[in-house]
Protein backbone atom coordinates (compact mmCIF):
# COMPACT_ATOMS: atom_id res chain seq x y z
CA UNK A 1 0.00 0.00 0.00
CA UNK A 2 2.48 2.25 0.56
CA UNK A 3 4.72 1.68 -2.41
CA UNK A 4 1.41 2.16 -4.29
CA UNK A 5 0.97 5.63 -2.08
CA UNK A 6 4.41 6.97 -3.28
CA UNK A 7 4.00 5.90 -7.07
CA UNK A 8 0.76 7.68 -6.68
CA UNK A 9 2.34 10.71 -5.15
CA UNK A 10 4.88 10.84 -7.75
CA UNK A 11 2.92 10.62 -10.71
CA UNK A 12 0.62 13.37 -9.30
CA UNK A 13 3.63 16.10 -8.57
CA UNK A 14 4.68 15.11 -12.33
CA UNK A 15 1.32 15.46 -14.09
CA UNK A 16 0.99 18.89 -11.96
CA UNK A 17 4.45 19.85 -13.62
CA UNK A 18 3.62 19.12 -16.61
CA UNK A 19 0.42 20.49 -16.88
CA UNK A 20 1.64 23.90 -14.84
CA UNK A 21 4.19 24.24 -17.81
CA UNK A 22 1.83 23.59 -20.47
CA UNK A 23 -0.68 26.24 -19.05
CA UNK A 24 2.27 29.21 -18.71
CA UNK A 25 3.66 28.28 -22.13
CA UNK A 26 0.16 28.43 -23.47
CA UNK A 27 -0.61 31.96 -21.67
CA UNK A 28 2.81 33.39 -22.59
CA UNK A 29 2.17 31.83 -26.50
CA UNK A 30 -1.07 33.52 -26.63
CA UNK A 31 0.26 36.72 -25.20
CA UNK A 32 3.18 37.12 -27.53
CA UNK A 33 0.51 36.41 -30.24
CA UNK A 34 -1.98 39.43 -29.26
CA UNK A 35 1.02 41.64 -29.07
CA UNK A 36 2.80 40.64 -32.31
CA UNK A 37 -0.94 41.21 -33.95
CA UNK A 38 -1.52 44.27 -32.24
CA UNK A 39 1.83 45.28 -33.91
CA UNK A 40 0.48 44.28 -37.08
CA UNK A 41 3.37 41.83 -37.28
CA UNK A 42 0.83 38.18 -36.87
CA UNK A 43 2.70 34.89 -36.36
CA UNK A 44 2.09 32.37 -38.96
CA UNK A 45 2.20 29.56 -36.53
CA UNK A 46 0.15 30.94 -33.67
CA UNK A 47 -3.40 29.71 -34.22
CA UNK A 48 -1.79 26.12 -34.81
CA UNK A 49 1.03 25.42 -31.52
CA UNK A 50 -1.84 26.95 -29.31
CA UNK A 51 -4.35 24.44 -30.18
CA UNK A 52 -1.76 21.92 -30.17
CA UNK A 53 -0.95 22.64 -26.24
CA UNK A 54 -4.68 23.03 -25.39
CA UNK A 55 -4.97 19.03 -26.79
CA UNK A 56 -1.59 18.60 -24.33
CA UNK A 57 -3.56 20.19 -21.48
CA UNK A 58 -6.52 18.44 -21.79
CA UNK A 59 -4.94 14.80 -22.12
CA UNK A 60 -2.35 15.26 -19.71
CA UNK A 61 -5.06 17.46 -17.04
CA UNK A 62 -7.44 14.46 -17.88
CA UNK A 63 -5.04 11.76 -16.13
CA UNK A 64 -4.36 14.26 -13.11
CA UNK A 65 -8.16 14.79 -12.80
CA UNK A 66 -8.77 11.14 -13.15
CA UNK A 67 -5.39 10.00 -10.18
CA UNK A 68 -7.31 12.95 -7.86
CA UNK A 69 -10.24 11.56 -8.47
CA UNK A 70 -11.89 14.63 -9.60
CA UNK A 71 -13.48 13.78 -13.10
CA UNK A 72 -17.46 13.48 -13.73
CA UNK A 73 -19.12 10.90 -10.95
CA UNK A 74 -22.12 10.11 -9.32
CA UNK A 75 -21.40 9.76 -5.91
CA UNK A 76 -24.57 10.36 -4.39
CA UNK A 77 -26.67 7.35 -6.37
CA UNK A 78 -23.32 5.22 -5.73
CA UNK A 79 -22.96 5.74 -2.35
CA UNK A 80 -26.76 5.04 -2.09
CA UNK A 81 -26.52 1.68 -3.64
CA UNK A 82 -25.86 -1.80 -1.09
CA UNK A 83 -22.47 -3.32 -1.65
CA UNK A 84 -23.70 -5.54 -4.54
CA UNK A 85 -24.84 -2.46 -6.53
CA UNK A 86 -21.58 -0.60 -5.36
CA UNK A 87 -19.27 -3.30 -6.78
CA UNK A 88 -21.51 -3.75 -9.63
CA UNK A 89 -21.23 0.16 -10.70
CA UNK A 90 -17.43 -0.26 -10.27
CA UNK A 91 -16.89 -3.16 -12.36
CA UNK A 92 -18.70 -1.15 -15.26
CA UNK A 93 -17.29 2.09 -14.64
CA UNK A 94 -13.54 0.37 -14.64
CA UNK A 95 -14.64 -2.13 -17.58
CA UNK A 96 -15.35 1.18 -19.27
CA UNK A 97 -12.93 3.61 -18.62
CA UNK A 98 -10.20 1.32 -19.02
CA UNK A 99 -11.56 -0.57 -21.88
CA UNK A 100 -11.81 3.12 -23.65
CA UNK A 101 -8.53 4.30 -22.81
CA UNK A 102 -7.29 1.26 -23.98
CA UNK A 103 -8.39 1.55 -26.77
CA UNK A 104 -7.56 5.06 -27.31
CA UNK A 105 -4.10 4.18 -26.52
CA UNK A 106 -3.78 1.28 -28.59
CA UNK A 107 -5.31 3.39 -31.88
CA UNK A 108 -2.82 5.96 -30.91
CA UNK A 109 -0.35 4.31 -31.85
CA UNK A 110 -1.68 3.38 -34.89
CA UNK A 111 -2.04 7.23 -35.85
CA UNK A 112 1.47 8.15 -35.10
CA UNK A 113 2.18 5.36 -37.33
CA UNK A 114 0.77 6.61 -40.49
CA UNK A 115 0.87 10.49 -39.50
CA UNK A 116 5.10 9.19 -39.60
CA UNK A 117 7.50 12.00 -41.96
CA UNK A 118 4.31 14.51 -41.43
CA UNK A 119 5.18 18.14 -39.82
CA UNK A 120 3.02 20.73 -38.81
CA UNK A 121 1.42 23.58 -41.80
CA UNK A 122 3.32 26.25 -40.47
CA UNK A 123 6.08 24.94 -37.91
CA UNK A 124 9.03 21.94 -38.98
CA UNK A 125 7.97 20.05 -35.82
CA UNK A 126 6.68 16.31 -36.50
CA UNK A 127 3.28 15.77 -36.36
CA UNK A 128 4.24 12.43 -34.43
CA UNK A 129 5.77 14.37 -31.61
CA UNK A 130 2.26 16.80 -31.47
CA UNK A 131 0.38 13.67 -31.50
CA UNK A 132 2.21 11.40 -29.73
CA UNK A 133 -0.06 12.86 -26.67
CA UNK A 134 -3.18 10.39 -27.55
CA UNK A 135 -1.21 7.34 -26.79
CA UNK A 136 0.93 8.39 -23.51
CA UNK A 137 -2.52 10.56 -22.38
CA UNK A 138 -4.25 7.31 -22.42
CA UNK A 139 -1.79 5.18 -20.32
CA UNK A 140 -1.14 8.10 -17.82
CA UNK A 141 -5.02 7.73 -17.54
CA UNK A 142 -4.97 4.12 -17.69
CA UNK A 143 -2.24 4.41 -14.65
CA UNK A 144 -4.36 6.56 -13.43
CA UNK A 145 -6.99 4.38 -12.77
CA UNK A 146 -4.91 1.50 -11.67
CA UNK A 147 -3.46 3.33 -8.74
CA UNK A 148 -7.09 4.32 -7.48
CA UNK A 149 -8.49 0.80 -8.22
CA UNK A 150 -7.86 -0.84 -4.67
CA UNK A 151 -9.00 2.00 -2.62
CA UNK A 152 -12.13 1.85 -4.67
CA UNK A 153 -12.61 -1.96 -4.69
CA UNK A 154 -12.41 -1.80 -1.20
CA UNK A 155 -15.01 1.04 -0.64
CA UNK A 156 -17.14 -0.89 -3.03
CA UNK A 157 -17.12 -4.46 -0.80
CA UNK A 158 -17.30 -2.06 2.07
CA UNK A 159 -14.05 -1.80 3.87
CA UNK A 160 -13.58 1.68 3.70
CA UNK A 161 -16.28 4.26 5.01
CA UNK A 162 -18.90 5.95 2.83
CA UNK A 163 -18.13 9.73 1.53
CA UNK A 164 -19.45 11.99 4.38
CA UNK A 165 -22.20 14.55 3.34
CA UNK A 166 -19.88 17.20 3.00
CA UNK A 167 -17.39 15.33 0.63
CA UNK A 168 -20.45 13.56 -1.56
CA UNK A 169 -21.17 17.73 -1.52
CA UNK A 170 -18.17 18.69 -2.46
CA UNK A 171 -17.35 15.84 -5.40
CA UNK A 172 -21.07 16.70 -6.71
CA UNK A 173 -19.93 20.38 -6.96
CA UNK A 174 -17.17 19.21 -9.53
Amino acid sequence: MRARALWRRRLERILEAITAVLLVGLAVEVLAGIAFRAARRPLSWYDEVASVLLAWIAYYGSALAALKRSHIAFPGLVNAMPRTGRFIALAIRETAVLGFFLVLAWQGVSILRALAGETLVTVDIPVTVTQSVIPIGAALFVAAELLNLPDRVAWAQGRTAAASPQETAKELSH
